[in-house]
């Protein structure tokens, strides 16, 4: 897949990434004030930025992302591949989740992210899906 192509296909995931890789202004994402399973997707985008605080893109396409998307970028490699180049286009920001809806069902889920960078406040939708009994990242939206 060439550079062009993943960009493409990973900008969905730019919003998530942005919104939680806050390592150079130590804020973390808070999962406080969400019970069942809006706290599990809280977790998931939490755990997003553990995992893009610590430059580990093997666990992001591994642990974070939803299948689809892994595939959509050429498999798993081409996953890590281009999570380390969005990852190194990641600039200082703080970021919190607004809210979390929950389809009737489990099967879905959207949270609205908060973020500011740049030195401007943007609103997210990261959209998450339930792969077994782990909810993943499947997109995101300004």
């Amino acid at each position: 897949m060439s550079s062009s192509a993943a960009r493409r296909v990973l900008a969905p995931l730019s919003v998530p990434l942005c919104a939680v890789a806050l390592a150079a202004c130590g804020s973390t994402v808070s999962t406080t004030g969400f019970k069942g399973e809006q706290r599990a997707v809280a977790q998931t985008i939490s755990n997003l930025q553990a995992d893009a605080t610590a430059a580990d893109a093997k666990k992001i396409c591994a642990n974070d992302v939803a299948g689809t998307l892994v595939r959509s970028l050429g498999g798993v490699k081409g996953c890590e591949r281009a999570i380390k180049d969005q990852l190194a286009e990641v600039d200082n920001l703080e970021a919190s989740i607004q809210s979390i809806d929950v389809a009737a069902g489990a099967a879905s889920a959207t949270a609205r992210v908060k973020s500011t960078y740049e030195g401007r406040s943007h609103a997210g939708t990261v959209t998450l899906v339930k792969e077994g009994k782990s909810w993943k990242i499947s997109r995101a939206q300004r």
